[in-house]
């Protein structure tokens, strides 16, 4: 049984989580839900049921991602807020994190999540201890430090900054000639010359790059040199050129691999299924369940990355787990998302 003594099936549990994890449909919601259909199973049960089905069995699953993940050279790292109700010596308004890490362009994408209890730098150091490469961020000054790593910017929040510099401007100035708009216009020359560039080989890629990326990022250095001593540096356009001298060495690091990204949107693609879920749910009632959410988000969010249908996959675990050696990282490897001895019943429309 998934759950020793439980009513639990491997079919019900996958349900549950589906419903919240990918639905987001809150356990409260799916306990009116159930009832109408003439179950009653309260919410508790199910909370227990997360928490129990993540610990005894999934938690196996995401330590050997872990594995996998730490082994590549290239991630990406994002962090977003959540709220815990009952943190040990925390007021339940307090805020918390949940951080980000997966995988680059290249390979099977692995996406994990990590609940934390700040947005302290210890916290990346401690879940990124034996990883040696390139990690995209975004500005925050945490990552700065991180030992064997090289930090690559974003060039997605640099050009946000000047299109916020841009709207701030009154609206009859908007479309008139203004340094603003010249700032944008660099960045946007960057990912035009990225989109043309999607389908080549890392190498060819690096190539192409240095001939038509780093003529644009000289003159876009010197344009910043240039405007810097001009602009009030609070000002939206300041802050805009501030961002970008101050970040520059790792906005320019895409430039030394041609398997790097130009932003970091990757992760911030991959973070926003567990935001749009926050905004049904609203927060975590205890340290237990924001981990297991975080364990459930990562096994679903790596599922649907690798082309499987989250609830069969789940249903297809919860069937496995119980009944092999957890322990053999042989056996765990097959029951990955991108392995490729699934059953076709786990993909997408089979």
């Amino acid at each position: 049984p998934v759950l020793p003594g439980s009513m639990a099936s491997p079919s019900s549990m996958a349900y549950i989580m589906s419903q919240k994890y990918v639905e987001g449909m809150p356990l409260y919601r799916q306990e009116q839900h159930l009832f109408r259909l003439g179950l009653d199973l309260s919410r508790q049960t199910m909370a227990n049921w997360m928490i129990q089905g993540s610990e005894r069995w999934l938690q196996f699953l995401y330590d050997r991602m872990h594995e996998h993940l730490l082994a590549r050279d290239i991630l990406h790292v994002d962090e977003t807020t959540l709220q815990v109700l009952k943190e040990p010596g925390r007021p339940a308004d307090s805020t918390s994190y949940m951080w980000l890490y997966r995988t680059g362009r290249l390979g099977p994408a692995i996406i994990l999540y990590d609940y934390q209890t700040t947005r302290a730098g210890k916290h990346p150091r401690r879940f990124l201890t034996g990883f040696k490469g390139y990690l995209h961020v975004d500005g925050y000054a945490g990552y700065q430090g991180l030992p064997h790593i090289t930090l690559v910017g974003c060039w997605a929040h640099a050009r946000r900054k000047f299109d916020e510099a841009l709207k701030a401007l009154p609206a009859d100035q908007q479309n008139a000639p203004v340094a603003a708009k010249e700032g944008l216009s660099f960045c946007n020359r960057l990912f035009a010359i990225e989109r043309e560039l999607q389908d080549l080989l890392p190498e060819e890629r690096y190539q192409a790059r240095q001939e038509q990326s780093r003529p644009v990022l000289d003159a876009f250095l010197a344009w910043l040199k240039y405007q810097g001593p001009k602009v009030l540096p609070k000002s939206a356009f300041g802050q805009a050129i501030s961002y970008c001298r101050n970040q520059w060495d790792k906005l320019e690091a895409f430039l030394v691999d041609g398997r790097l990204d130009l932003d970091n949107n990757r992760a911030e693609r991959s973070i926003k299924p567990f935001v749009i879920g926050r905004k049904n749910w609203l927060f975590s009632n205890t340290p237990r369940g924001a981990k297991a959410s975080a364990t459930i988000y990562s096994i679903i969010e790596t599922a649907k990355e690798n082309g499987l249908n989250p609830y069969t996959y789940l249903t297809y675990l919860f069937e496995k787990l119980p009944n092999v050696d957890v322990q053999d990282k042989n056996v765990l490897d097959g029951l990955l998302p991108w392995s490729d001895t699934l059953p076709l019943i786990c993909r997408v429309h089979q």
